[in-house]
């Protein structure tokens, strides 16, 4: 194993935004969950005794003798701020002077650098490139995830939660964050990261990046392992298994999420129009890891081959 290979990658100054997201949001992760299960504790310790909820200070740390019972901005806010602006502008002098910038040599149109890698919060995008049609990849993929936040506010219909940290009273929708931009987002930008090497091929960490490594993979259409080559077949075949996938997809989540009386209690509040546009969205984010598994374990390029696209 080339540990200095792994190193060169992580030391690139390129690359140090990234492992330090390795640390940080894990960290911050389990710190804001902590702090939502302490908070669920309580309010499960409440509901179990009405007379202890009555008297109670509705928070993890109850009041105590001696505490100011109003905190003015000035001077503790301000002066915390303060404190806080002066340590990070000392860590980001510290971090421009250790570091290089990550500049490199004027471009040259006859020299492409292999590999040829986006910044590091594009490596996501490139790293669907890999499993969808560029087409899907760069432009319906990007802008379904812009609108699939934009419209958040409209579909959680949810009231608990606002103010204060809580697992059990937003399972759902933390849950749901954690695959979506933990599970699948972060573990993208990591691969495109350690993982992809020249040619964009596949090297473990800690593996030599090797330029003359050639690797013979045959890349297959689903419709070819079923035999069908017509055009219209592909099409037609393609479309009933996708179709397939969504039919199965939407019941698997309809089932997970109405698991629960209190799930079933927020989505019995939802309109049709929310509750379709959350499946669809939910569907379109599950079909991402399995197309990558597809492609990885099943050498599957494509499923649905169309004239304008193909998925």
């Amino acid at each position: 194993m080339d540990l200095h290979q792994l190193w060169t990658i992580l030391s690139t100054p390129d690359n140090v935004p990234i492992v330090l997201l390795l640390f940080v949001v894990p960290f911050y992760s389990w710190y804001g969950l902590r702090q939502a299960f302490a908070n669920d504790r309580l309010i499960a310790q409440l509901e179990a005794d009405p007379a202890m909820a009555k008297t109670h200070h509705r928070k993890v740390q109850p009041f105590k003798p001696g505490w100011a019972r109003e905190v003015h901005v000035w001077p503790y806010l301000l002066r915390i701020e303060f404190l806080a602006a002066i340590i990070v502008t000392v860590i980001l002098m510290v971090w421009s002077i250790t570091l290089n910038a990550p500049l490199e040599e004027p471009s040259n149109p006859t020299l492409t650098m292999n590999p040829s890698k986006a910044p590091w919060y594009f490596l996501g995008l490139q790293e669907m490139l890999v499993y969808f049609d560029p087409w899907i990849a760069g432009v319906v993929m990007p802008s379904l995830i812009i609108i699939g936040l934009m419209v958040i506010p409209y579909i959680d219909t949810n009231p608990l939660g606002n103010g204060y940290y809580t697992f059990k009273q937003r399972r759902f929708s933390i849950l749901t964050f954690i695959f979506g931009f933990i599970v699948l987002w972060v573990s993208m930008i990591v691969i495109g990261t350690l993982i992809r090497g020249p040619g964009w091929m596949w090297f473990w960490p800690g593996t030599t990046w090797d330029h003359n490594r050639l690797i013979f993979e045959v890349n297959r259409d689903l419709p070819d392992i079923f035999g069908i080559s017509g055009r219209a077949g592909k099409f037609i075949f393609g479309a009933i298994v996708v179709g397939a996938y969504f039919v199965a997809a939407g019941f698997g989540i309809h089932k997970l999420i109405t698991k629960t009386p209190f799930n079933r209690k927020i989505y019995a509040r939802m309109s049709v129009l929310q509750y379709i546009v959350m499946q669809t969205f939910l569907i379109i984010m599950l079909a991402l890891p399995v197309k990558i598994l597809v492609r990885l374990m099943l050498r599957i390029k494509y499923i649905w081959i169309t004239p304008w696209f193909n998925i």
